[in-house]
């Protein structure tokens, strides 16, 4: 079992840095790639092959400004990619708050699928990566199901002190 993570720039490590720290918890092994689809859009190709043919189960995929990636990605295999649209507050090139991400990824046309999260949101891409491997494994699976009772339990225990 494994993930791929893609970003298109070294700029969105600190943003998808929170989808390998969530993995990380679930003991899900992953690999990450820095590759522009714009600037690289051969060795993207050949990347993705790469990692098809090592039994990769899918892929987590961010990107910014035209948010390119994950749809390229998606185009090229048929494996599950979940976009995470990003933005950066210091951006200088006139980003529109990580909308133009967001959109660029979720209006995908048909036949290239691309499940999207939240701006910037890439621990909820690893968590709806966790649940697309819980399908497959049964270790996930039971892990997921802990995490989720622990995390009903901490929410519970939260709003109890508000009584």
């Amino acid at each position: 079992m494994k993930v791929a993570i893609f970003f298109g720039s070294i700029s969105d490590k600190s943003t998808m840095k929170n989808a390998a720290d969530m993995l990380k918890k679930f003991d899900i092994s992953y690999k990450s790639y820095v590759i522009s689809a714009h600037r690289l859009p051969d060795i993207l190709s050949n990347t993705i092959k790469k990692i098809e043919s090592e039994g990769t189960d899918l892929i987590i995929a961010g990107a910014g400004l035209s948010a390119h990636l994950p749809g390229f990605i998606s185009s090229k295999t048929i494996l599950p990619v979940i976009g995470v649209p990003i933005h950066h507050c210091n951006n200088s090139y006139g980003s529109l708050g990580g909308i133009d991400a967001l959109f660029s990824i979720v209006q995908m046309p048909k036949n290239v699928p691309v499940a999207t999260v939240g701006i910037n949101n890439s621990y909820n891409a690893a968590l709806l990566a966790i649940h697309i491997l819980s399908i497959k494994y049964k270790n996930i699976r039971k892990s997921l199901l802990k995490f989720r009772m622990e995390t009903t339990d901490k929410l519970k225990t939260k709003i109890e002190q508000y009584l």
